[in-house]
Parts: C-alpha cells; structure tokens; sequence
C-alpha cells in the first residue's frame, strides 16, 4: 500500500464545501470522481482543511492509499486529472509519501485571506466582499494583534462545532491596503476553529468602523461567549492561502 498527498486549489462557488456529503457536491466529491475515472479503482481521500460552502482555496490537500495491485504511471496523474476536472478544480501536484503520513494532523499551520473592496468591482464580486464603507485600519490592525494575545477563541467558533478544545495559536495576523480599494486580512495558525476566521473578520470589521472600541473587542474575546462575535461575512471573501508541513 503506497500513500499519497495530492495538492489543489479551486473556487469553491460552486460547491457545499471541501468535504463530500451526501445530496451535494462538493470538492472532495468531484476529486474522487476524477481519480476513480483516471484509475478505474474506487479511492478515498481524506482531507486536510475543511472549507465551507462557497469558500476558495489556493492551497489545499488530500491524501489517499494505492494498494499495490493497482498499476498508475503518477508522473502523469495531475495532467490527466487536470483533464478531467472541471474548471474551477486544479491539481498542482501528486506526490508519494510516507506510509503514515497525514495530510491534516502533519500539517502545522494553516494560512488564510479575507478579502475587502469598498469599490464597486465585477472582477471580484466572486471572490471578495464588497463593503462600501469607510474603515479604519490602524484600528484594524489594533484589532489584529490582539487576537496574538490570546489562545483561546471560544467566541469566534460557531455553535456545536463539536471540538475537544478551543486553543488555538496564531503566528500572523495583520490587516494590509492591497491596491486602492482593497483590504486584505491575512492568518496564520496551528489550527481554526469552524467559522472562526469569518467571525474575526466581521468582528474586527465592527472596530474599524467605529461601531465597536477596541476595549469592547478585548472584551469580546474574552468572554467566551460567540453570540457577540459577527459571523456576517460570506464565504466568498475567504481563502485559504496555504497549508504548510
């Protein structure tokens, strides 16, 4: 049995989310698609970072098994998926691991964006989110870095996110102008939690418009309490930039 990691990116528009489901598609439901195509042999993968519905990804993982009766040229595979997949899916790469590798408890931090525009702009009505209004990003980035101050985010995951613990640790978290009318939110951490970035984001975005200060947003982080932290955010602004091992 040989083991391997498969490296993707994809729009996640169109889809209920990275992991498959039942009465939905979803991301890993078309992979498993296209491999079963390409080996004639059923194959299950397991995922490394969940995204939710509408959610996109430039970097994200699978691993899966081959057992060693099944004969597939790999040096070939991403190409031939590639063909298979639908457009807004892509294989970067297919490489061979150890056998115990694990796409999602090997990896040891997970980057994401969010994206902002505050001008009306077709090009990135799918992958950002527009709000037209005046921030702040002094008080953003103020914000920002008293999210490092904590490790426990119990406020920022959504309800019945069934998770043994809410600790988590971020490296990098920061707000930056990216162009003239755009503000990026970018992440770093060994782990999130369900929801978590979206409600960072919608919270954070609260301080930098003045609707909250930043004493009330310390205050928020922490009373543990998620009813005061804002999931508004739609998944369409969110990427997940990198898993990194």
């Amino acid at each position: 049995m040989a083991r391997y990691f498969i490296d993707i990116s994809y729009k996640g528009t169109a889809y209920a989310g990275f992991q498959i489901q039942q009465n939905a598609n979803t991301i890993q439901a078309e992979i498993e698609k296209a491999l079963h195509v390409f080996t004639r042999h059923p194959l299950e993968l397991t995922g490394s970072s969940r995204t939710d519905a509408g959610v996109h990804a430039l970097q994200n993982f699978f691993h899966f098994d081959v057992p060693d009766s099944l004969q597939t040229d790999w040096s070939q595979a991403a190409y031939h998926l590639n063909a298979i997949l639908p457009a807004d899916i892509a294989v970067h790469e297919i490489r061979q691991v150890a056998p115990d590798a694990h796409c999602r408890f090997d990896a040891i931090a997970r980057t994401y964006e969010y994206t902002i525009y505050t001008h009306k702009d077709p090009f990135l009505d799918d992958r950002a989110y527009y709000f037209p209004y005046t921030m702040d990003l002094g008080l953003l980035n103020e914000a920002a870095r008293l999210l490092q101050h904590t490790q426990h985010f119990e406020t920022f995951a959504k309800r019945n996110s069934q998770v043994h613990t809410y600790q988590c640790t971020l490296m990098e978290s920061h707000w930056e102008n990216k162009g003239k009318h755009q503000l990026v939110y970018r992440v770093r951490g060994n782990r999130f939690l369900r929801g978590m970035v979206r409600g960072l984001v919608g919270t954070m975005v609260r301080v930098g418009t003045r609707k909250t200060s930043l004493a009330e947003f310390e205050a928020i982080i922490a009373g543990n309490d998620p009813t005061r932290a804002d999931f508004s955010m739609p998944a369409k602004g969110l990427t997940l930039i990198e898993v990194s091992f």
